[in-house]
């Protein structure tokens, strides 16, 4: 018996087709679809509990996307040959999924929500995860669940100057900006991307595009959706239970309190945390011990929205912060570098109370980092990795792996950075960047930029350009609004948008933003943005007073590396039979070399912390690879002898036979006569033979004739009145 599912179509800008079915797969989830274009597939399924989970007031909400190596025809690596926890890369997937989806549930609907999104056919040509919010947010539309959507996602790149939805994978490699956007039909949700210093302008110029193929994508939903029973009618729920009366009690206790202790201005987290504190247990205490005891907990809640309420309005109002400042005034900054002496480079830089120690550690090409996924393969030669302790911020809990927050905060630095970075050819090394944060008010990630730029000019890395970071926020009550520069912790958690932009002088490098309004006008974000920029230079100037160009030179206890380019064939004889030769030449020169093939050609890298270590290693690499000329001269070994002549070593791992005839002018019975091997002669090479390529060498065309020689003795023995030869002759006899 065969299922014929339900389906939607659209075409991308380029004429792809994409297909959403639902009906045919995972028919006992709540939610279910396949998502496919070309030969690319993606299975979304969605399950939500139908009772509330106990004791909390948020959304526990689980996103995981994962890739299946069979779906690309490939095992996964490792001793299992199983796909075990998820990768950065499909962490970072499903951060871009949970970003923009989270915000669209109802804010009082607290069951657990489980979303998988799994790529279980892939495509060499079509990038996966330009699909993936799309699939997600398709089965939550054709499901039951309460949710305000649809939403959908698309990558736009601008290549060859022009933007281009859902490139190719090939074709991202060649674009100078790549962004991907969430929207609704009517708002933007999320912008995460990276850039090759291009303006603000260009940037809404490639929001605004991408929005218009988002449209179509959410309408294609919406008529899938339309065409499923099961989502006509969506599931009741009661998951909370309140108290009017009492929240109205709280705000008329509370609310002016909250307003005046925000207008206050204190700069010192905990001190405006215990502040608010205070007002909330004041408020507790006046309550009866009988109701204390029944509705803390909702009084706390309640607490919570009036502090909110308050903070937003005095911003609005008073055009000020809670820590005192303006509203595009960015906090005080301090730095230092070469902090830490054992570093390749080092860096702390703190804005407010937000602090970041942040270390360069150098490496060669053994330090890559390989990656190995199910539709992304290679190696990466930089990397950076963003920690974030619990004492940061003053807390005492368990620290287990690495959050998908510190992943995520982390790969937003790493974008923010590489664009500045020397091109492969101009530098060698293997780079890995970590970032600790020591304090955190907000902000973290951009300090991490920060101090990443001024490491990495500690370090002595050729960067064409300093980056900074700085993240803005907004608020607004849908008329007035306030745009924040350089936003706290408090101002992330009660604002509607958090917009970190990074770049240089010339442009913006990398951005992530995340909205939690409906309806934020380009007008707003252009505003933003040209505020990120003033505060973004102000940064950069700041930064400029500590270092404001790389070191000349790196740390003395930095490994060298010497990179040589040499021709294909000549790999093998620098390696040597079994790596005898690349062996001996470590040994001996005490230097580290790596080497492969890349296009065509063999890179080698020569590592030291020695300089002649590393010139040694270099010219006998050369001596190696160097092609012998007839007619040059070589001081060379003597490696075996043979009846007929001797093999001379005129080069590493190049020899050539001295015949006897060619060892001198007077005949030699044997060549033990003259000769022993390991003797050191200089010999001329005569001849290369064309069908062999065998080297033909002599050494008495180096000396004298013996008639020559006679002649100028007896030339000398009638000219010169002394016996003595003068010291000129000497030397030539010698």
């Amino acid at each position: 018996m065969s299922i014929t599912p339900i389906t939607q179509s659209f075409e991308l800008q380029n004429g792809r087709k994409v297909t959403i079915e639902t009906g045919k797969l995972a028919k006992q989830a709540d939610g279910s679809v396949i998502v496919r274009e070309g030969n690319a597939m993606l299975l979304a399924t969605v399950v939500s509990r139908k009772e509330p989970a106990v004791g909390i007031d948020y959304l526990p909400l689980s996103v995981d996307y994962r890739e299946n190596y069979a779906g690309n025809g490939k095992f996964p690596g490792g001793f299992f040959k199983r796909e075990a926890r998820p990768s950065e890369h499909e962490i970072l997937n499903s951060r871009l999924i949970d970003r923009p989806i989270r915000p669209l549930f109802p804010s009082d609907y607290h069951s657990e929500i489980q979303l998988f999104v799994t790529l279980i056919s892939a495509d060499k040509e079509v990038a996966p995860d330009s699909m993936a919010c799309l699939a997600a947010s398709a089965a939550l539309c054709v499901s039951d669940i309460p949710f305000n959507g649809p939403v959908s996602e698309v990558k736009v790149a601008r290549i060859d100057g022009k933007f281009v939805i859902n490139p190719l994978m090939e074709e991202v490699e060649s674009a100078d900006l790549v962004l991907v956007v969430a929207a609704t039909l009517e708002n933007i949700m999320m912008v995460e991307g990276e850039m090759s210093e291009v303006s603000e302008q260009d940037m809404l110029e490639a929001i605004k595009i991408a929005h218009e193929s988002i449209k179509i994508e959410c309408q294609a939903i919406l008529d899938l959706a339309a065409q499923v029973e099961k989502s006509k009618t969506k599931r009741e729920y009661n998951h909370e239970t309140n108290d009017d009366d009492l929240r109205e009690q709280v705000k008329t206790a509370c609310y002016d309190k909250c307003y005046a202790a925000a207008k206050e201005g204190n700069a010192n987290r905990h001190e405006r945390s215990a502040a608010f504190s205070a007002i909330r247990d004041e408020f507790l205490e006046s309550l009866s011990d009988e109701d204390r005891d029944s509705k803390t907990g909702l009084a706390k809640k309640y607490f919570h929205d009036v502090e909110m309420d308050a903070i937003r309005n005095m911003v609005l109002a008073e055009k000020s912060r809670l820590d005192g400042r303006k509203l595009d005034e960015v906090r005080p900054i301090w730095s230092e570098v070469d902090y830490l002496p054992g570093a390749h480079g080092s860096a702390i830089f703190t804005r407010g109370e937000t602090q970041s120690l942040t270390t360069i550690t150098l490496g060669t090409k053994m330090d890559e980092q390989k990656i190995d996924g199910a539709v992304f393969s290679g190696k990466s030669k930089f990397i950076l990795h963003y920690n974030f302790p619990p004492f940061s911020t003053g807390e005492a809990k368990f620290k287990g792996g690495t959050s998908r927050r510190e992943v995520g905060h982390g790969n937003l630095a790493l974008r923010a950075l590489k664009p500045v970075l020397p091109v492969d050819g101009e530098q060698p090394y293997t780079i890995r960047v970590v970032s600790d944060i020591l304090e955190s008010n907000g902000s973290s990630s951009m300090a991490t930029v920060c101090a990443g730029t001024l490491a990495l000019m500690d370090a002595g890395i050729k960067i064409k350009k300093p980056v900074s970071g700085i993240a803005m926020g907004l608020i607004t009550d849908g008329k007035d609004f306030a745009v924040l520069s350089d936003i706290l912790g408090d101002e992330d958690h009660l604002g509607d948008m958090d917009f970190k932009v990074t770049g240089t002088v010339d442009g913006i490098t990398a951005c992530q933003m995340d909205i939690k309004v409906d309806g934020l006008p380009y007008e707003v974000l252009e505003q933003a943005l040209e505020q990120a920029k003033a505060g973004r230079l102000h940064i950069l100037n700041e930064m400029s007073k500590t270092l404001a160009e790389p070191n000349a030179d790196l740390k003395p206890h930095a490994p060298r590396i010497v990179q040589l380019i040499i021709d294909k064939e000549f790999i093998g004889a620098v390696i040597g039979p079994g790596g005898k030769i690349i062996q001996e030449m470590q040994e001996t020169t005490g230097a580290t070399i790596v080497i492969e093939e890349v296009d065509g050609k063999g890179i080698i890298d020569i590592v030291s912390e020695n300089k002649e270590s590393i010139d040694a290693a270099v010219e006998r690499i050369k001596g190696i690879t160097a092609t012998p000329e007839v007619g040059t001269e070589y001081m060379s070994k003597v490696k075996s002898i043979m009846p007929y002549g001797a093999f001379v070593e005129i080069m590493p791992g190049k020899e050539g036979l001295l015949h006897i005839s060619e060892i001198e002018w007077a005949r030699i019975e044997k060549v033990e006569d003259v000769l022993k091997e390991g003797d050191m002669i200089k010999v001329k090479l005569i001849a290369i033979d064309e069908r062999s390529g065998k080297f033909k060498l002599s050494r008495k065309v180096l000396l004298p004739k013996p008639e020559e020689q006679k002649a100028e003795t007896s030339s000398e023995t009638s000219s010169e009145p002394s016996s003595e030869p003068s010291a000129e002759q000497s030397a030539e006899q010698n």
